[in-house]
């Protein structure tokens, strides 16, 4: 796109979200968002096509759906709590979407009216946005050591269903009579999430936590009776307690792990070498994309990667996947994926344009090579998820298991269990194979 044809595509952007700000999409023609920018309604069409086209421009442009994930990392550190984390992010979305009212009341108003592919546009945008929150919210569960009942994604996806929510109702109808003001509500949800979210007795712990931290009003001969602070030590508060996002272990069959690896081989070398990684070294999505390419150990004898990123590790890239050889440890696909590359830069996997890949994009990726399968598109976690199952049929005692995870023992045992249970499957069918 030439210099002066974005230049026009901008001005046209910031005109239609003037108009659709002020009166609202229905309201809006397209000859007086062109006049507005100084071009032709023809100009306009070139662009965008119609209105809708160009309503869908506005709000991808608009900060709604974009650059979430940049300003949520930013936000990290200003936090020190996980309900000061929510309370963050439900100021700053409402802030954003309440500055358009008219934009947001033509929006749900029209929805009737979008084409498939402009709604399904708007629903990548909405899924974009929910993965964003969930990963800030996997940052803080992981800094803060909790535990939920429910994975980040599923718990970002509720909270952003009821900012929604409230939303709707604050632009449709003044004078209900729910909550007195935007900060009552988002008390309100911190403490529905707060006494529904956390796993069983994660709530106590920190209440006890709190409680032994209260600030002791006993002044000492000599004092001033100013407040003092005196935490009670308990050596279990120090224990690490990485978060576990759900004690359901959803383990994949070894042909759908295969045709995965199979879809990532035809999508390229990146992609492929992403998938050998999940499925052969079972780490978490925010370890991957922290990999640089020096933290590769590689020789005829094994092939080990360097976790630098949470729970410090070494960690064994597999030959053996599911009962199928992808490779040796000098010629595999992540050794494939790094000797064709030609730039100098230093992380292990990078974008389009040689950037370290985000977590967003990883997960983008994901989703393109899955969505082809004919099975519903299984999530990213359930790889790390598989290749536990499938180390511990293969022999491995829990404890070494906990080393090379970075789980301890105790969030071990629902893999476990699965792992017995697809033991004792498959003795039952050998068994009745004997005449």
């Amino acid at each position: 796109m030439s210099r002066t044809s974005s230049a026009t595509r901008a001005r046209l952007i910031q005109a239609a979200l003037e108009l659709f700000t002020v009166q609202g999409v229905t309201e809006t023609t397209t000859r007086q968002i062109a006049e507005l920018a100084q071009v032709n309604e023809v100009t306009l069409f070139r662009h965008f096509g119609n209105k809708q086209g160009l309503l869908l421009a506005v709000i991808e442009d608009s900060g709604v759906f974009t650059r979430l994930g940049e300003s949520l990392r930013s936000q990290v550190d200003q936090t020190t709590t996980f309900e000061q984390a929510l309370i963050n992010y439900g100021r700053d979305r409402l802030q954003v979407l309440t500055q358009m009212p008219e934009l947001l009341r033509s929006v749900v108003g029209e929805s009737g009216k979008y084409t498939v592919e402009h709604r399904q546009a708007l629903g990548e945008g909405v899924t974009q946005a929910n993965l964003d929150f969930a990963d800030y919210l996997t940052t803080v569960i992981q800094r803060d050591r909790l535990s939920l009942r429910l994975s980040a994604e599923k718990l970002a996806s509720l909270v952003n269903v009821m900012l929604f929510g409230y939303l709707v109702i604050e632009l449709t109808s003044e004078f209900h009579q729910l909550w007195q003001s935007q900060e009552e509500f988002l008390q309100s949800l911190v403490e529905l999430i707060l006494h529904g979210a956390f796993a069983d007795g994660e709530l106590q712990r920190r209440e006890e936590t709190q409680r032994r931290e209260e600030v002791e009003e006993e002044p000492g001969s000599g004092d001033t009776g100013k407040t003092v602070r005196q935490p009670v030590p308990d050596s279990s508060l120090n224990a690490p307690s990485p978060v576990i996002f759900s004690e359901t272990v959803a383990d994949l069959p070894a042909s759908l792990v295969h045709e995965i690896l199979q879809q990532a081989k035809k999508s390229g070398l990146r992609d492929y070498a992403l998938a050998y990684i999940l499925f052969g070294a079972g780490l978490r999505i925010e370890e991957i994309t922290a990999l640089e390419r020096s933290h590769q150990i590689s020789d005829a004898h094994r092939h080990l990667l360097q976790v630098t990123h949470g729970n410090v590790r070494q960690v064994p890239v597999n030959q053996w996947i599911m009962g199928k050889r992808y490779g040796s440890y000098t010629r595999n696909p992540l050794n494939q994926w790094l000797k064709s590359r030609k730039d100098d830069r230093s992380p292990m996997f990078v974008n389009e344009a040689l950037e370290r890949m985000s977590v967003p994009e990883l997960r983008a990726a994901w989703r393109n090579f899955t969505a082809k399968l004919e099975t519903p598109s299984p999530s990213i976690e359930q790889a790390r998820q598989t290749w536990c199952v499938e180390l511990l049929m293969r022999g491995m005692n829990v404890e070494d298991l906990s080393i090379l995870s970075g789980l301890d023992v105790k969030q071990l045992e629902p893999y476990v269990r699965r792992s017995r249970e697809k033991t004792a499957l498959e003795r039952a069918i050998r068994l009745d194979q004997k005449p």
